[in-house]
């Protein structure tokens, strides 16, 4: 649950019709679910680390992978609590993530993301003009994600690699009869 545990009446029927118009938006292209509100709809992840993000973008395929994550934020929502409690974990995601804030917010957003280290794939801004919302993107991340360390299991160092001409003389010797120990000597 984000750190706002109750967002004004208004901000949050602002932020519930954003995530509408971005699901219609990309179901076109995508399978949009969304989690408006409160409701967790549609996961990223499993049970006990599952992630409610206001849009997941998976592929229409049978395998219906990642391909998306989309948060709206509101004038309330964008402060380091939300940027450390969700921002964070969507941004180590392997799949883009999509950050909207409101048009006075941009400058704030990118200092927490900058700031944070959270890797953002786009930025977006919106606003109202009458009954029609806006949205313009102000900032993309050509990077990549930084992908995290894996750790190896084993840490030991490999054996040193043997030339090919001293495995080759090394298969020889073992397959050459041995000679009785006296009859190398005489010789």
């Amino acid at each position: 649950m984000s750190p706002i545990l109750v967002r004004p009446v208004r901000e949050q029927l602002e932020h519930d019709r954003i995530i509408r118009l971005l699901q219609s938006k990309w179901k076109r292209k995508y399978e949009a679910g969304m989690n408006p509100g409160n409701e967790q709809n549609a996961p990223v992840g499993t049970a006990p680390t599952a992630l409610f993000p206001d849009v997941v973008l998976t592929s229409p395929d049978r395998g219906h992978r990642l391909q998306g994550v989309i948060e709206v934020e509101t004038g309330e929502s964008v402060n380091h609590l939300e940027a450390l409690s969700q921002w964070a974990h969507f941004g180590k995601l392997r799949a883009p993530f999509h950050l909207y804030v409101p048009g006075g917010m941009v400058d704030v957003a990118r200092r927490l993301c900058e700031e944070n280290q959270i890797f953002v794939n786009e930025i977006w801004s919106y606003h109202t003009v009458g009954d029609q919302i806006r949205f313009t993107l102000v900032h993309r991340n050509r990077e990549a994600a930084p992908s995290t360390p894996r750790v190896r299991q084993a840490q030991a160092a490999p054996p040193p690699r043997r030339k090919p001409a001293a495995r080759a003389a090394k298969a020889a010797a073992r397959k050459a009869p041995k000679k009785p120990a006296r009859a190398q000597k005489r010789k």
